[in-house]
């Protein structure tokens, strides 16, 4: 069953932290890149994070670099993003997705990404 799923989105005041998880399942977490990304309202779908096949490589988009931090535990099948210091400007859908590269190179485009999980929403407040 070829599948990621997010899960840990929800509420939470500005300042916050949630912790949010990409479990995974059928195919071999250690082949892929894994990239989080997000949409909120109106706009564009964009990067986060990504993480390499064993985790050496990791990639953070400008607005969350220094407040989120991505890892993954291969033996568990699941990838994780920590969101510390959350802003209203968070706000969105997020989703993880799968792609074949050995490196994180050029993670902003997500259309290099093909298997997409379906999303877990996460909203600031003021």
């Amino acid at each position: 069953q070829l599948a990621l799923v997010e899960s840990g989105g929800g509420l939470v005041q500005s300042g916050g932290s949630l912790k949010l998880s990409c479990t995974t399942s059928g195919f071999r977490l250690e082949d892929y890149t894994i990239g989080w990304f997000r949409q909120a309202p109106g706009k564009e779908r964009e990067g986060v994070s990504c993480t390499s096949l064993g985790g050496e490589d990791t990639k953070y988009a400008v607005s969350v670099k220094g407040r989120f931090t991505i890892t993954r535990d291969n033996t568990r099948n699941t990838v994780y993003l920590q969101m510390d210091k959350l802003t209203t400007e968070d706000t969105a859908v997020y989703y993880c997705a799968r792609r074949p590269f050995l490196h994180c190179e050029g993670f902003m485009h997500p259309e290099s990404f093909s298997v997409w999980g379906q999303g877990t929403q996460v909203t600031v407040s003021s």
